[in-house]
């Protein structure tokens, strides 16, 4: 009996040992899962939601910010309601250029932060992060078999949006893109059949116009991509954001800074309170790039910060306290 107890008591603690360690596994998400009614995103009652998210860098890069710890503490000390998970596809070790096992690391960099996310109570956005690669069709086999899994895995999760093409560039045209979602749209439909999903647009997500000029159809639940950065755009492209949401399309700012397009730049606060406006204004939800202590002024981290959470207002670049006192500022609108 007391070797048989000592057995069972060495395997409690083996137990207990193994799942200090383990993952925690999220429960279902109690947010409300997301619609777009109209130009707006909504919640199942029809209400409308305004998501104020930040980004994180390239997974592949950065990936000890998605972590439990850093994204329970920015939900509750930064007001974030949304995280959007940046995974680039042609850079150094992205996901269509580096090997086997960088994809299968990458993908469960992904799966952590969905838990992660849903636990702390966050939106999260996967966003599947061209750029060196600028026409999505360059990569779109990868890009089905990756939302196919990706969609399946995830179906239980209402709290999961798909970005499906971060920024394409070096000329490519909506048509070109529009093809590429037609293509992939179906793949995360057969699976989850009514997860937002946004779709980029030309020069950078920029060119929303040409989108509101001929939107996909058959499908509900799209959103397009518009991107800024303070520092570089100014009321001419502000402008085409408003009037392709007057025609009707639903724009989400997937990305956006305060410093020049560079994303390493100078900082424009007085242009970046322009922009806010408009976005409240409209009710158009906006992620801020990029939770990384990256030596680069769009960083929210400063470069001599190792901290992974717990981050002190100290801790922060020019960017990001400007992003926390953002979000505070707004938290408990809507």
């Amino acid at each position: 009996m007391r070797k048989k107890g000592k057995k069972w008591f060495g395997l409690l603690i083996a137990i207990v040992f193994l799942c200090a360690f383990c993952v925690p596994v999220a429960a279902a998400s109690k947010l409300p899962r997301l619609q777009v009614k109209s130009t707006q995103l909504v919640n199942s009652s029809g209400k409308k939601v305004q998501l104020r998210g930040i980004s994180t860098h390239g997974l592949s890069w950065y990936p000890e910010y998605v972590n439990q710890s850093a994204f329970t503490f920015m939900k509750k000390n930064w007001k974030v309601n949304a995280v959007r998970l940046a995974m680039y596809t042609a850079e150094y070790n992205g996901y269509c250029t580096g090997d086997a096992s960088n994809r299968r690391k990458l993908e469960a960099c992904i799966d952590n932060a969905v838990k992660y996310a849903t636990n702390a109570g966050m939106y999260v956005i996967i966003d599947w992060h061209i750029l060196s690669d600028g026409n999505p069709k360059t990569h779109q086999k990868a890009s089905k078999a990756f939302f196919k899994d990706m969609s399946k895995v995830l179906k239980g999760y209402d709290n999961v949006l798909y970005e499906i093409c971060n920024e394409p560039n070096g000329g490519t045209d909506w048509k070109t893109i529009k093809s590429y979602a037609k293509a992939v749209i179906p793949v995360i439909r057969e699976n989850d059949k009514d997860a937002v999903i946004i779709v980029g647009t030309p020069t950078w997500s920029q060119d929303v116009d040409q989108a509101a000029a001929s939107p996909i159809s058959g499908y509900k639940n799209i959103m397009y991509a518009f991107h800024f950065y303070a520092g570089t755009h100014k009321d001419d492209l502000r402008n085409k954001m408003t009037n392709a949401i007057k025609a009707g399309l639903p724009v989400f700012v997937t990305e956006f800074g305060i410093t020049d397009a560079s994303g390493n730049g100078g900082i424009d606060k007085k242009e970046a309170n322009k922009w806010i406006k408009a976005l409240d204004k409209y009710d158009v939800s906006y992620v801020a790039w990029n939770v990384s202590n990256k030596n680069e002024s769009s960083a929210m981290i400063k470069s001599s910060c190792t901290k992974k959470s717990g981050f002190k207002r100290s801790d922060l670049s020019t960017s990001g306290k400007w992003v926390y006192d953002l979000l505070w500022k707004k938290a408990g609108k809507n």
